[in-house]
C-alpha cells in the first residue's frame, strides 16, 4: 500500500464543474458566487452575516479590529493553538493574556479564564479555540463574558460543523472565525468565514476586508449605471475570497455533513481498535453534541511504553503513515517566551499534552483499507514496545 497521508481534501465533479463555469464566466474576483457561498453559509449555521475572506487568519484580524481591540487592550487566549489565533492580537498592537487548557479535551480552561478576567480589567475580547472541532465551555465562556463586561470571538477554524449543548457553533460569541485551508473540514483550498449577529461589525468587516473602500466593489463592478466613484474611510485590507475559492466552498458546505460523518465513522473505528493499547483516545466531553473530528488525537501513556512520542511519529512514517502534532503550544515558541517570557511550568497541562499527543489520519478521502492499515500499524508498534508486551 501506498504512504497514507496525514491529510487529503475531499472534492468531487460538483466543485470541478462550479470552478469551471466561474471562470467561463469572466468573473474571477470577489463577485456572485462568493455572495451566493456567504448567503448559504449564515443559513447553515443560522447566523444573520457572514462576511467570506482569504483566511481565518485573516478574519480573526478583521473580527479583532470590528471589536475595537488596539494598543494598550489585552486577549486571552490559550497557548494550546496554532500561533495565527495569538498573532493577530499583536498584529492590532495589543497583547495576549495566555492561559492553559482544562485537560484532556484540549479545550481552553474556564477557571484560569476567570482568574485572567480579575487579574487584568484592561482584557477586551475572550478568544477561544474549538480545538479538533470540539466545542469548548460556550455556556460558561458567555457567562464570564457577561458577567466582566468582555466580547467574545471564537476560533472555529476546527468547527464546522460542531454544537455545543445542541446549539451550533457562530450562533453564541460575538463573532466567530472559520477556516477553509485545504485539511479542514471543508475546504477551498485558502479560505475563510467571518459570521455575526451583528450589523455594526459585519458593516466593518465587510469594508475593512477590501481596503476600507465604502461600498460593494462587486456591485460597483457590475452595475449597468456609472458607478465609478467610491470612498476609502478607513486604512482596510486586501482580505476578500475570490470566486474561484467560493465555487469550492458552495459545495464543501453542501456535503458539510456527509463530510462529517465519514470522519466520525473513522474516529469510532480507531477508538473501539485501541481500547486496550497504553494510549488514550480523544476525550468526549458531551457525545450528544456534534464533533466535527476534524482532528484525532491520541495520547500516549509514556510511562507504559518503550518510546518517546516523536520515536512514535518515526516509525509510524517509516511503515507508511503520515501524522502531525496539534500543536507546538504557544509557550514553546522563541517569539512567544521572548515577548511574554512565558515558561513550560506556566502551563503545566498543555505542556505535558504535547509531549504525549499524535494527531492520527483522518479525512473522508481515506478508504475503509487505509483506516484498517492505520489500525494495524498503530497495534502493532504500541504492543511491540509496551513495556509489560
Amino acid at each position: 500500500m501506498k504512504f497514507i497521508p496525514y491529510a487529503l481534501p475531499f472534492t468531487g465533479e460538483e466543485e470541478i464543474a462550479e470552478v469551471i463555469d466561474t471562470i467561463r464566466s469572466g468573473w474571477l474576483t470577489t463577485g456572485p458566487k462568493t455572495k451566493r457561498f456567504e448567503k448559504d453559509f449564515s443559513e447553515f449555521v443560522g447566523a444573520t452575516y457572514s462576511l467570506a475572506v482569504n483566511s481565518a487568519t485573516a478574519g480573526l484580524h478583521l473580527g479583532l479590529e470590528a471589536l475595537g481591540v488596539g494598543p494598550g487592550d489585552k486577549v486571552i487566549t490559550t497557548v494550546h493553538t496554532f500561533t495565527a489565533t495569538a498573532e493577530v492580537i499583536r498584529y492590532l498592537g495589543a497583547d495576549p493574556i495566555f492561559v492553559d487548557i482544562e485537560g484532556d479535551s484540549f479545550n481552553i480552561d474556564c477557571d484560569a479564564i476567570e482568574q485572567a478576567l480579575i487579574e487584568n480589567p484592561e482584557v477586551k475580547v475572550i478568544l477561544p479555540v474549538h480545538y479538533a472541532g470540539q466545542a469548548a465551555n460556550m455556556t460558561r465562556i458567555m457567562a464570564l463574558a457577561s458577567q466582566y463586561n468582555v466580547k467574545v470571538m471564537e476560533d472555529a477554524a476546527h468547527a464546522v460543523p460542531s454544537t455545543h449543548n445542541g446549539q451550533m457553533i457562530g450562533t453564541f460569541g460575538d463573532i466567530t472565525v472559520y477556516s477553509f485551508y485545504a485539511n479542514k473540514t471543508i475546504t477551498t483550498g485558502e479560505g475563510g468565514m467571518v459570521v455575526t449577529n451583528n450589523e455594526d461589525y459585519a458593516k466593518r468587516i465587510g469594508c475593512m476586508r477590501l481596503h476600507g473602500i465604502s461600498k460593494d466593489v462587486f456591485d460597483r463592478f457590475t452595475s449597468t449605471k456609472p458607478s465609478w466613484h467610491y470612498e476609502v474611510v478607513a486604512p482596510g485590507f486586501k482580505y476578500n475570497m475570490t470566486d474561484i475559492a467560493a465555487s469550492l466552498g458552495i459545495h464543501q458546505l453542501k456535503k458539510a455533513w456527509l463530510l462529517q460523518e465519514r470522519r466520525k465513522a473513522i474516529a469510532l473505528k480507531y477508538n473501539e481498535a485501541f481500547v486496550s493499547l497504553a494510549l488514550q483516545t480523544p476525550l468526549i466531553i458531551n457525545d450528544k453534541d456534534v464533533h466535527s473530528w476534524h482532528l484525532y488525537v491520541v495520547q500516549l501513556n509514556l510511562d507504559d511504553i518503550t518510546i518517546t512520542r516523536d520515536r512514535f511519529i518515526e516509525i509510524l512514517a517509516e511503515k507508511g503513515i503520515g501524522t502531525s502534532v496539534h500543536y507546538i503550544p504557544l509557550h514553546f515558541h522563541p517569539y512567544w517566551q521572548e515577548t511574554y517570557l512565558l515558561a513550560a511550568d506556566d502551563f503545566p497541562k498543555s505542556t505535558e499534552a504535547f509531549h504525549r499527543i499524535v494527531s492520527l489520519p483522518n479525512y473522508p478521502k481515506m478508504s475503509d483499507e487505509q483506516v484498517n492499515k492505520v489500525i494495524e500499524v498503530v497495534r502493532e508498534v504500541m504492543q511491540e514496545c509496551h513495556i509489560n508486551g
